[in-house]
C-alpha cells in the first residue's frame, strides 16, 4: 500500500508485484521452439514464474541466485561427475530457481538420468534443447518481454490509481469505484466483511450472479486459489482488518490481478476513511440496495436470491415476514434484530420509511415474533406512535416483493393519521380499511377530480385550520366533544367552525351520506398531498 496517514497504518502487500512470465510461457516462444525443447522433469511445475534468465556454467551457480531465475547451461563442467550433477540440481532447488534448461551437445548428447531424477524429486522443471541454440537470443527475448511487462504493469498501476483517486475526489459512491475496478479486471468484483458476508459487487450481472450462486462454497475456501484467478486483497487500517476485496476468476496473469486488487484495496480504504458520500456503512448500503430492488420489482426476485444468500440472509426453507417501520432508523432496527436474535435485514427506503425483512424458521410463530419486534422497536425509540406495518408471512421467496410493497402501502395508509393511536402493535392491510383503498387509488384522475370537487369550498381559500378541524371531526366519528378537546377550543367555538365548513362546502355533515362523501374526498386529498 502506498497511502499514508497519521490515522491509518497501511497493510503491506503479501508479495512483490513484479510482472513475470511462467516457465510454460517461455517454452512457447518462437525462438525457444526452434531449439526443440523437451520437458524431462517437473512437468507439473511449469506455471512457476520466471523473474529473470541467467546463463551459468559454474557448478555452484545456486549461490548466485535470488529466486525465480531460469538457468541456461550446457553442463560442460558437470560431464562425467554424477555427484556434481545431482548437487547442481539440488543447489538450484535450494535457491528457488524457476527452471533449468540444458542444451544437449558435446557434454550431454542425451538427457542425463542423474540430473533428470534429481530434478523430478525436487519438483524442479528441467528442459533439454535437442537442437543447438544460442542462449543469448533466449536471454534477450525473455528479458525484453519482462521489461515490457513490467513497464505495462507500472502504467496499469498508475492508470488505475489515477482513475480511482479521481472518483474519490469527486465524491463517487462505493459502487462507482467497484465498477471502475471491474472494467480493468474484466471479471466479477466482490467486497465482503470478515464473516464473508457480501457487501458490494460489480461486473457483468450474469457473471456476478454465477459467483454469488456458489458463494457459500467460495467463502468456505476463503477465496480459492490465486492460480485459478481468485485474487484477494485485505481491507483495513491501523493494524485492523475489516474486510476484503476479491477478483473472481481473473483471466489475466496472477501478478497483474494482484496489482489490481491491491490498488482497489488502497482506494476502498481511503474511500471508507474519508466517509465516501454517504453516512451509511457499506453493510447498510448493501441491505438498502437489496431491499430497494425487491420493493421496486424491476429485478425479478429469483435473480436477487443469490445476492440475498451472499448477504447472509437465510433463504432455504424459511418464512419471510415483510415489515415497514415509519420513523425508524435502519441501524436501530438492526440492533433490535440482534437483541431479539431474529435473522433479517433492514434498510431505509424513502419518505422516512425503513423496510425490514425477517427470515424465520418454518416452525416459528411469525405473528408473535413480529409483535415482539414491534414492541421492542417502540421501547427502544420511546415513541408509542411508531408505526410498524406488516404483510402476511410468505413462504416463497418470489412472493417477498409483493409482501414488501403491501407493508409499504399499509405504512403509507396510516402515515400522519390521527387514528394511529388506536392501531394494533403491528398494522396489517385489514386494519387500514377505507384509508388503505384510497391510498391505492390516489393517483386515479377521477379520484383526484372527485376530491377537488367535494372540497373546493375549503381548498380555494387554502384554510388549513378548517381542514384540520374537518379531518379530526370525521376521524373521531363526528364526535364534537372529542374534536373540541383535541383542538383546544370550546364547544360553541367548534360549532361555529363546523357551520362555516358546512357553508363553504354546501353540505350537511349531520347527513351520513354527505359526511361519508366529504370524508372520502378528504382521505383522497391527504393521500395525494403525501
Amino acid at each position: 500500500m502506498t497511502i499514508t496517514s497519521e490515522l491509518w497504518e497501511p497493510l503491506e502487500p503479501s508479495e512483490p508485484l513484479e510482472p513475470a512470465l511462467s516457465v510454460r510461457q517461455v517454452l512457447t516462444l518462437e525462438r525457444v521452439l526452434a531449439g526443440e525443447p523437451e520437458v524431462v522433469a517437473g512437468a507439473g511445475q511449469l506455471d512457476r514464474p520466471v523473474r529473470w534468465v541467467h546463463v551459468a556454467e559454474a557448478p555452484d551457480v545456486g549461490v548466485m541466485l535470488s529466486g525465480g531465475e531460469m538457468v541456461l547451461t550446457t553442463g560442460v563442467l558437470l560431464a562425467g561427475d554424477e555427484d556434481k550433477q545431482a548437487e547442481y540440481i539440488r543447489s538450484l532447488h535450494r535457491a528457488e530457481a524457476a527452471a533449468v534448461v540444458l542444451g544437449l551437445g558435446r557434454a550431454f548428447p542425451a538427457p542425463p538420468d542423474v540430473m533428470r531424477r534429481a530434478a523430478e524429486r525436487c519438483g524442479l522443471p528441467m528442459v533439454v534443447l535437442h537442437r543447438p541454440f544460442p542462449f543469448a537470443e533466449l536471454t534477450e527475448e525473455v528479458q525484453s518481454r519482462l521489461v515490457r511487462r513490467k513497464f505495462a504493469a507500472v502504467s496499469l498501476s498508475e492508470a488505475v490509481r489515477t482513475a480511482l483517486t479521481g472518483l474519490i475526489t469527486a465524491g463517487a459512491p462505493l459502487q462507482r469505484l467497484l465498477d471502475e475496478v471491474a472494467s480493468h479486471s474484466a471479471c466479477p468484483v466482490v467486497v465482503t466483511n470478515l464473516a464473508h458476508r457480501v457487501l458490494a459487487t460489480a461486473g457483468e450481472r450474469s457473471a456476478v450472479d454465477d459467483v454469488l450462486r456458489d458463494w457459500e462454497r467460495i467463502a468456505r475456501q476463503a477465496g480459492g486459489n490465486e492460480g485459478d484467478g481468485w485474487i484477494r486483497a485485505e481491507l483495513g487500517g491501523r493494524g485492523e482488518r475489516w474486510g476484503q476485496i476479491m477478483l473472481c476468476g481473473h483471466r489475466g496473469d496472477t501478478t497483474t490481478g494482484r496489482l489490481l486488487a491491491e490498488r482497489a484495496a488502497e482506494a476502498l480504504v481511503l474511500h471508507r476513511m474519508l466517509g465516501g458520500n454517504s453516512a451509511h456503512s457499506w453493510e447498510e448500503q448493501s441491505a438498502q440496495s437489496l431491499l430497494t430492488d425487491l420493493v421496486s420489482g424491476v429485478v425479478p426476485a429469483r435473480q436477487l436470491l443469490p445476492r440475498a444468500r451472499a448477504a447472509g440472509l437465510p433463504v432455504n426453507r424459511r418464512t419471510f415476514v415483510p415489515l415497514v417501520v415509519r420513523d425508524g432508523q435502519a441501524d436501530r432496527l438492526e440492533r433490535v434484530l440482534r437483541m431479539l436474535g431474529l435473522p433479517g435485514i433492514a434498510a431505509e427506503l424513502a419518505d422516512g420509511a425503513t423496510a425490514v425483512l425477517l427470515s424465520l424458521a418454518r416452525d416459528q410463530d411469525a405473528a408473535v415474533l413480529a409483535a415482539n419486534f414491534a414492541a421492542r422497536v417502540r421501547s427502544e425509540s420511546g415513541a408509542e406512535q411508531t408505526v410498524v406495518a406488516a404483510a402476511d408471512a410468505r413462504t416463497a421467496w418470489d412472493d417477498v416483493p409483493a409482501g414488501l410493497r403491501e407493508a409499504q402501502h399499509v405504512a403509507d395508509a396510516v402515515a400522519d393519521s390521527s387514528a394511529a393511536l388506536d392501531l394494533p402493535a403491528v398494522v396489517r392491510l385489514k386494519d387500514v380499511h377505507l384509508r388503505g383503498l384510497i391510498r391505492l387509488l390516489r393517483d386515479d384522475p377521477q379520484v383526484q377530480s372527485f376530491a377537488e370537487r367535494e372540497l373546493d369550498g375549503l381548498l380555494c381559500v387554502a384554510d388549513d385550520d378548517m381542514l384540520a378541524v374537518l379531518r379530526t371531526y370525521l376521524a373521531t366519528g363526528r364526535n364534537k366533544s372529542r374534536t373540541a378537546q383535541l383542538h383546544h377550543v370550546s364547544r360553541p367555538a367548534l360549532y361555529r367552525r363546523l357551520e362555516a365548513i358546512q357553508t363553504r362546502l354546501g353540505v350537511d355533515l349531520d347527513d351520513f351520506e354527505q359526511a361519508a362523501s366529504v370524508h372520502i374526498a378528504l382521505l383522497a386529498h391527504d393521500a395525494q398531498q403525501s
